[in-house]
């Protein structure tokens, strides 16, 4: 991607940005890679590296930290060591050792997420992890670049046999300085060493009287130290252990290096994978700070931002004052490519129109250089070939340029290059000339932007261009919002509107002499401020139209809501008739057989009577159709029921109180809560809410005391939720949690629950399994998986139920 000028990145204040990043990498190769970032105009490497960094968010935001810690940079030893016969040193192998663990953590952290975070592992499986080296040194190394006394036989000896003649001569040395003190040839010192060697200071009168060899004489004179012959061949051995220890630590040190030395290359290759891992987790860590997501890519040439916040102001705001004292970037929305490729914003001084261009040219650059952007869901951006830049005072001292000529300098390079790949922010455009000229100049250049495709957006004061955009297809307008009461911008963007500068306004606030302003707008002539005062009526036409409109969408919510309400009330009246009915028919189907049962006791005793015969048959007839009608009407009621159960909400006839059953379940609760459609039912002492439709009246309010109460966390039932929806078993052992979860599931059956989640952590895994052991062998429980990454990943275990 092409960025005009050299500066442009620090125009748009992306400079801030990069010292933002700079300051969230790890290590010395995360900063190099940073410093090397630019943008691509390449869409798949785009896609490529939004995607490696939205991944990088996950894991820094919901997945177990990523092993990346400081280092520092080994590459310098890799090259010192290049070279057969080379060393390093042991402080120089600690600090190797230390990244090697790294590359080998932070590769195996990502292997085990390659299908979660797929990007971030093509990264990762570059580095080769080379325990073998890295075992080596730290079994020879320690911390601190010491050789262990242990890190090999030879010097394990060494340094056993060195340490036992060095507690022999302190032994030795301190017997020859008591007889020396006890003879009053020496003072109450303690031995030490001149020139290698152990000695014991003695007075300088007696220096005779000591056998032995001097080896130094003190400042004064007054002392000598002398090494006692019965030492003599003590520290000559000790000498001698010595060299041979420190022949044994180089062996060591150069062994240790040979075995880093072959392996230069894929260590060199995991440092720029690490490197590159570096900075996408400063990234990820930045664009977290940010509120930021990746946006969608879309080859319309469309800029599409859904509130979108600056995030140089948002980074400016977080760093000032209190946390109730910062201020809130306004978001900006905004829609370019679609039916104009030009925006001229207007408005006052200080309104945001510069910010608000800045904005836009800052969430293309991120999105090329793979940086999600701080803005909300339906933010689209195209992939851009170019981005030209003439922000600011360009004037150059050296070129004796004037602010004019350099910003004529800038333009002519845009209208040579700008296609329909390009991106152009013009601040201010048409200054420092007559207004008049410097107006017509810049319709001219917008004209020809529009007419080669590019993507335009320039602020502006003259009204000219306001009218130019109104006119012209493919161009249109934009303003910043003004407070005209208080006369202080709002920062909302409002498009489709020219602004006012309301210098006239602004100048009579501050104080300006009002026969001065009634002056200035006498010269600027009565169509500028007719045009002016349309433009302001139109502004607040649009801004209390917005403010109407909210209100409006509000009211209708609220309309939608009651109107839903209404309708699951009548649906609930037209259930409790329909039950009613079918209740009403079936106590009718009562009366009905038992009238059968009368009649057919009246005819057995006609016929005993011997009643004629024909009259009975038709009394007969006439009873058997009216019962199979009624039948007819009850069984249709009876089916007619039984299909509202089953797809519509029951009637409200269940009231709190109630007796009911849930689903084709035994046990029976009672109703506690009704919301709605749903209901809060108490079985025992654990509730569950369920909807209205799952149950079953039993009976109706029972004068009775129903506790509510909810499970305490311990080893029998775990931490539950207020609908005990959710087990915690983190922290138990494994036969305590089986037990939990096993009465867990038994109270989610009996409550009619269809899925419920059990938290174990991650950790080794053993809790997690033997949870999955349990729900296997549990015949309700259809099915088992891991929850989503955003909601516990595999520390979460979600279960769906019978």
């Amino acid at each position: 991607m092409h960025l005009t000028p050299q500066d442009a990145e620090h125009r748009l204040g992306f400079d801030r940005i990069r010292e933002r990043l700079h300051s969230h990498v790890r290590t010395p190769y995360g900063q190099e890679k940073l410093g090397a970032l630019r943008p691509s105009a390449d869409a798949a490497e785009v896609a490529r590296r939004l995607e490696k960094a939205g991944e990088m968010q996950a894991v820094l935001g919901f997945d177990d930290p990523l092993p990346l810690s400081g280092s520092v940079d080994i590459r310098p030893l890799l090259e010192h060591i290049a070279p057969e016969g080379s060393t390093a040193s042991g402080e120089e192998l600690a600090d190797a050792g230390r990244v090697l663990t790294s590359l080998r953590l932070l590769h195996d952290y990502l292997k085990s997420r390659k299908v979660k975070y797929s990007g971030l592992w093509s990264v990762a499986e570059a580095i080769v992890p080379v325990q073998s080296v890295e075992t080596t040194i730290s079994s020879a190394i320690d911390d601190q670049g010491r050789v262990k006394d242990d890190a090999s036989p030879v010097l394990q000896r060494i340094t056993r046999t060195l340490a036992d003649r060095q507690g022999k001569l302190r032994e030795t040395l301190m017997q020859a300085l008591r007889k020396a003190v006890s003879e009053g040839w020496a003072t109450e010192e303690q031995p030490t060493i001149r020139g290698g060697r152990a000695v014991i200071p003695v007075r300088a009168e007696a220096k005779r009287k000591v056998q032995g060899f001097v080896h130094d004489v003190s400042a004064t004179g007054q002392t000598v130290y002398i090494e006692p012959t019965s030492v003599l061949d003590l520290n000559n051995e000790i000498r001698e252990l010595e060299s041979e220890r420190s022949r044994e630590i180089a062996r060591i040190l150069a062994a240790v290096t040979a075995e880093l030395r072959t392996h230069r290359k894929e260590i060199a290759v995991g440092l720029d994978a690490l490197g590159r891992l570096d900075a996408l987790a400063a990234i990820g860590r930045l664009a977290n700070e940010l509120g930021a997501l990746v946006p969608a890519l879309n080859e319309d040439r469309v800029i599409r931002l859904v509130r979108a916040r600056n995030p140089v102001l948002l980074l400016h705001f977080r760093k000032s004052g209190p946390e109730g004292e910062r201020r809130e970037v306004v978001p900006l929305d905004l829609e370019l490519g679609k039916d104009a490729n030009t925006l001229v914003i207007t408005g006052p001084n200080a309104g945001g129109k510069s910010v608000a261009m800045k904005s836009i040219g800052l969430m293309c650059l991120m999105a090329q250089i793979g940086i999600p952007v701080p803005a909300d869901p339906g933010t689209s951006l195209p992939v851009l070939s170019a981005i030209f830049v003439d922000l600011g005072d360009r004037q150059s001292i050296q070129e004796d340029l004037s602010t004019f000529t350099s910003h004529l300098a800038a333009i002519r390079n845009m209208i040579e290059v700008a296609d329909e790949g390009s991106l152009v922010l013009i601040d201010e455009a048409g200054p420092g000339t007559d207004p008049a000229e410097g107006s017509a100049l810049a319709q001219a250049v917008l004209e020809k932007l529009t007419k080669q495709g590019a993507l335009t957006v320039a602020t502006t004061h003259h009204g000219g261009l306001k009218v130019f955009a109104h006119n012209t297809d493919g161009v249109v307008n934009g303003s910043m919002q003004f407070d005209r009461e208080s006369l202080s911008p709002t920062y909302h963007f409002q498009p489709e509107t020219p602004g006012s500068s309301y210098a006239f306004e602004i100048a009579a606030r501050v104080g300006l002499d009002p026969v001065v302003v009634s002056r200035a707008r006498e010269l600027v002539g009565e169509d500028k401020v007719a045009l002016e005062e349309l433009i302001d009526a139109l502004e607040r036409t649009t801004r209390e139209a917005s403010e109407a409109r909210a209100v409006i969408e509000e009211e209708l919510a609220e309309a939608r809501k009651a109107h839903a309400k209404y309708e699951s009330q009548a649906e609930t009246l037209r259930t409790e008739r329909d039950t009613l009915r079918a209740r009403a028919l079936e106590e009718a189907a009562d009366i009905v057989e038992r009238a059968n049962a009368l009649v057919e006791n009246t005819v057995r005793e006609i016929k005993e009577a011997e009643a004629e015969r024909e009259a009975t048959r038709e009394a007969r007839k006439k009873l058997d159709e009216g019962r199979i009608r009624i039948e007819r009407e009850v069984a249709e009621a009876r089916q007619k029921r039984k299909d509202r159960e089953e797809g519509k909400p029951v009637s409200m006839a269940i009231e709190v109180g109630d007796r009911v059953r849930l689903d084709q379940g035994t046990t029976t609760g009672e109703v506690v809560e009704i919301d709605g459609k749903e209901a809060v039912v108490a079985f025992g002492s654990m509730t569950t809410r369920t909807a209205l439709n799952r149950l079953q009246k039993v009976a109706d309010r029972a004068e009775q005391k129903v506790e509510i109460k909810a499970y305490p966390a311990s080893p029998d039932v775990g931490a539950m939720s207020a609908v005990h929806t959710r087990l915690d078993l983190r922290g138990y052992r494994v036969d305590e949690a089986v037990g939990a979860l096993a009465k867990f599931v038994d109270q989610a059956m009996v409550s009619g629950l269809s899925s419920v989640e059990v938290l174990h952590g991650k950790g080794t895994g053993a809790l997690r399994n033997a949870v999955r052991d349990v729900l296997e062998s549990r015949p309700e429980v259809t099915s088992f998986d891991s929850a989503p990454w955003n909601e516990g990943g595999d520390g979460v275990t979600i279960v769906r139920l019978s």
